[in-house]
């Protein structure tokens, strides 16, 4: 699989807007300040490919990235609670829009801060993949923040939480270093196949 050669194809505002799926496609979700930019930025080794800003809430339309092969889609971030109400549902509107049609999901990469317990909205989107039978993983950021060996224990007590089969991935990640970049790609190129 081409991590290198990706364009930016388009940025739809809502989910009706969305075109057909025509390749397999690899979502990200995730709460908002999880790190969604840095981590597609690094995943793809390009500095600017996704937005990212100090302020959280960035991503405010559904964006589509491609290789030609596979196309990647980085969805708006949940929770943030400095956008209005309406905001707020137009971004709901659009995570459910997208995964309420009918596409080609390879993957959904699902973004968890590893310095913390899944909040709420996270446990309520891991429900969501699994009650809907979508293949995803998780992919658990701001690795570097914490020391090499309270990252295990707090995957363990994240996995524990969510309760989840030691068959779902979940990869320990570092936009900043770079660590779990080549596990989620071998785990990006599998579901791809």
């Amino acid at each position: 699989m081409d991590f290198r050669n990706i364009e930016f194809k388009a940025a739809y505002g809502t989910s009706s807007q969305i075109p057909e799926s025509k390749r397999p496609e690899v979502s990200f979700v995730g709460r908002s300040n999880v790190g969604k930019s840095s981590l597609i930025n690094r995943l793809f080794n390009r500095k600017k490919l996704a937005k990212v800003s100090s302020k959280p809430g960035k991503t405010s339309t559904i964006n589509f990235f491609s290789n030609g092969k596979e196309d990647f889609i980085d969805l708006p971030g949940y929770g943030y609670a400095q956008v209005s109400k309406s905001e707020k549902a137009r971004w709901s509107e659009m995570i459910e829009g997208y995964f309420d049609q009918y596409r080609y999901y390879a993957l959904v990469v699902s973004l968890i801060d590893i310095r913390h317990p899944a909040s709420k909205l996270d446990e309520q989107m891991i429900e969501f993949l699994k009650a809907t039978e979508l293949p995803f993983c998780i992919a658990l950021t701001k690795a570097d923040k914490i020391p090499r060996g309270q990252q295990n224990r707090q995957r363990d007590a994240i996995r524990k939480q969510l309760k989840l089969s030691a068959d779902v991935p979940m990869i320990i990640t570092s936009s900043e270093k770079g660590d779990g970049m080549d596990a989620l790609k071998a785990t990006i190129e599998a579901a791809c196949k």
